[in-house]
């Protein structure tokens, strides 16, 4: 009896022993996800304008810093493909006029809107922001929530896709209008892995239509053909880091099981009473 119960503490240590192994294992993954996905391309050329409506967006990379000037009071808008896992931070950096051209002070806002044109609330940063009348700088960031897979219709989930950034002053006063201004732009993403992932796919990416680009053919004949609609979504790969922690999880809960046992069974039945009581 004692030698089992010594194989059972045994068997409990060395599992006990071996489970930050595989936490450790399981978590290099994890903190290789948290880093960004998105680094600039070295043939990717930073746009220097911004379009002026949703129709106009400026496309943009991820990883791109992109810059654009213009005049206080206009609407600046970009797009940018985003994919499943991916958790986009839009960062931007208004240069205002000069102070002595400035009559009040100014409020910038930032929002993101997806493929259908339905506005993502951030979960983090300053969308908003006022300058006062001495500053030179206004920084806004904007940190969506993770791209899901697939979501249920009536929800407001961000998709795989396109997405437009528009840029403009919500409070400006009347004197200021038209001043010049410039601004820069860029869009990094986390990957998050598996703790985001979700049981479905989307059929294809919210790519709206509306956004076409030409492209001459072999018979020389312009077609059109969506912006970003090379994007395709990651959801329909069945594996994830999550499987990794359901295994670490099943191999606890059978260490514990067994701990368990060992510790409450007892010593069997005591050797002062015989076999046949």
């Amino acid at each position: 009896m004692r030698i089992r119960r010594v194989l059972s503490t045994a068997v409990l240590l060395a599992g006990v022993s071996a489970a930050p192994a595989l936490l450790g294992a399981a978590a290099s993954p994890a903190v290789a996800d948290a880093s960004p996905s998105a680094s600039p391309s070295g043939d990717a050329t930073a746009p220097t304008e911004a379009g002026t409506s949703f129709r106009t967006a400026t496309e943009i990379e991820q990883g791109v810093q992109a810059t654009a000037g213009g005049s206080a009071g206009d609407y600046l808008y970009w797009q940018f493909p985003a994919d499943a896992g991916q958790r986009p931070t839009v960062k931007a950096t208004v240069k205002l006029p000069e102070a002595s051209k400035r009559a009040s002070a100014e409020t910038w806002q930032i929002d993101v809107y997806d493929g259908l044109r339905r506005r993502q609330a951030c979960q983090y940063g300053a969308q908003t922001r006022t300058a006062a009348t001495d500053a030179s700088t206004v920084e806004l960031s904007c940190t969506l929530r993770t791209v899901r897979a697939w979501s249920e219709t009536w929800a407001n989930d961000p998709l795989p896709g396109t997405y437009y950034i528009r840029l403009t002053a919500t409070g400006l006063g009347a004197a200021d209008l038209g001043l010049p201004m410039s601004t820069e732009l860029r869009v990094d993403s986390k990957d998050i892995g598996g703790s985001a992932a979700v049981d479905g796919s989307l059929a294809k990416p919210l790519v709206p239509g509306i956004a076409t680009t030409s492209e001459k053919s072999d018979d020389s004949s312009d077609s059109k053909t969506a912006v970003l609609s090379s994007l395709r979504p990651d959801g329909s790969d069945w594996w994830s880091d999550r499987w990794v922690w359901t295994a670490i999880g099943g191999v606890l809960a059978a260490l514990a099981g067994i701990g368990g046992y060992a510790l409450t069974r007892g010593s069997g039945r005591p050797s002062r009473i015989p076999p046949g009581a």
